[in-house]
């Protein structure tokens, strides 16, 4: 015969089924924690960098390099060949307005002014004794034409005589055409005369022309002598830094040497270069920005050189604030050439992945603390901003960081 199982004992089986039950589901709850712990990784947020996609202006901008430097400077050459005697400045040195750099050996160039000077004084005194010469052939002349003037007065009285003694009877008809004929032969004579001094005088005036030429021609080159002669005594064209100077006393220099370079060292430009590839998009006038020390400051480019050499261009950027006292002479700097606007499109913060448009595997905040991988594509960038085209909406927190050895992981825990 069964007996009643006591209501004590029944409870305390239902405890320990309650208890095998709930021990089971800490263990299997904790066995999951860890399992998922080991199926997800996790990244410290110290170590990643992100970025949240917006909604605005990019200037699109190709990528260049330049180099800072001084906006206005000169270089001296030497003018002649020479031998550096002195040297009276030094590298760095603060020169004024004909402040002496250096000096050369002008005992040849000296002895050669001389000489040309004493050239152009004989060719000054040949053209006066020809202008003397010039002028006596021409008072000659003239009274050659005077004597005949006169023989031509004497020969038409003549004729009057004899036309006359005709009409009274008293003379003869042969006398009258003598007298005619040699009156048109003297007067036939003095405009051959006429003629050959005019033609003389052209001739002479040709000539003299000719030498007051040479002699003008022969002034100038002189005169470029002395400009030379003077340019070798090399001395500061402006006030400012003299940033180069030839300093070895005894060398010998050739004209069109590099002696000294003075540069204004308060106002900068860049000189930039570029691949060729982009030569349709480096214009003059075009909008760059300049990375200075993690600085953006912008410019406008100057002048493009039209020829490319081993794949590259070169240009020049003016800044808008020359003057920047981050700007320093011989400085590198990256280039942001703005080759166009875009308003109003989703754009991501600029990041170590981004190497060009196309499309990218990029990792997106999908929930707290949680980062998934997402397939983008992406367009145009300039220094700050990525032009977004697909796979992103506004407001989606990206890692912008290199994430590639994170790659074939679906899901990434970012921890604190």
């Amino acid at each position: 015969m069964d007996r009643a199982i006591p209501q004590s004992v029944r409870r305390k089986r239902r405890l320990i089924r309650y208890a095998i039950y709930i021990g089971t589901a800490c263990i299997l709850a904790f066995a999951i924690v860890i399992l998922s712990k080991q199926l997800t990784p996790s990244i410290e947020s110290r170590n990643i960098l992100v970025g949240e996609v917006d909604s605005g202006r990019i200037d699109i901008s190709i990528t260049a390099s330049g180099t800072v430097v001084p906006a206005n400077e000169l270089t001296i050459t030497s003018p002649i060949a020479s031998q550096i005697l002195e040297v009276y400045a030094h590298s760095g040195d603060s020169v004024d307005v004909g402040t002496p750099l250096l000096r050369l050996d002008l005992e040849a160039a000296q002895a050669t002014y001389a000489k040309e000077v004493d050239e152009q004084e004989i060719r000054r005194q040949q053209t006066i004794q020809l202008e003397t010469n010039i002028a006596t052939q021409r008072a000659d002349r003239e009274m050659q034409i005077e004597i005949e003037e006169m023989r031509i007065a004497q020969l038409e009285a003549e004729l009057r005589n004899e036309q006359y003694l005709d009409s009274l009877g008293s003379g003869t008809r042969d006398r009258v055409r003598q007298a005619e004929t040699a009156l048109r032969t003297a007067r036939m004579q003095l405009d051959g005369l006429r003629g050959q001094v005019a033609g003389e005088a052209r001739v002479r005036e040709a000539d003299l022309r000719m030498k007051r030429l040479q002699d003008n021609i022969a002034d100038k080159n002189l005169a470029q002598t002395r400009r030379t002669l003077d340019e070798a005594n090399i001395r500061s064209p402006r006030r400012a830094t003299l940033t180069y100077i030839l300093s070895e006393v005894g060398s010998t220099v050739g004209p069109g040497t590099k002696l000294a370079v003075v540069s204004d060292l308060s106002q900068f430009k860049i000189d930039c270069k570029v691949s060729d590839a982009y030569s349709d998009r480096v214009k003059a006038g075009g909008r760059i920005t300049a990375n200075v020390g993690r600085e953006m400051m912008d410019g406008t480019i100057s002048s493009v050189t039209p020829l490319s050499q081993n794949g590259v261009i070169t240009f020049t950027a003016v800044m808008d604030n020359p003057s920047h006292p981050r700007l320093r002479s011989g400085l590198n700097v990256e280039i942001y050439v703005i080759t166009s606007i875009r308003d109003d499109v989703l754009r991501l913060p600029n990041g170590s992945f981004y190497n060009g448009p196309g499309e990218y595997t990029l990792f997106v905040f999908t929930s707290e603390g949680i980062v998934e991988p997402r397939t983008v594509r992406l367009g145009q960038c300039n220094y700050n901003h990525i032009e977004v085209l697909d796979g992103l909406r506004a407001g989606d927190r990206v890692v912008v960081s290199d994430m590639s050895k994170w790659k074939g992981h679906n899901r990434i825990k970012v921890t604190d």
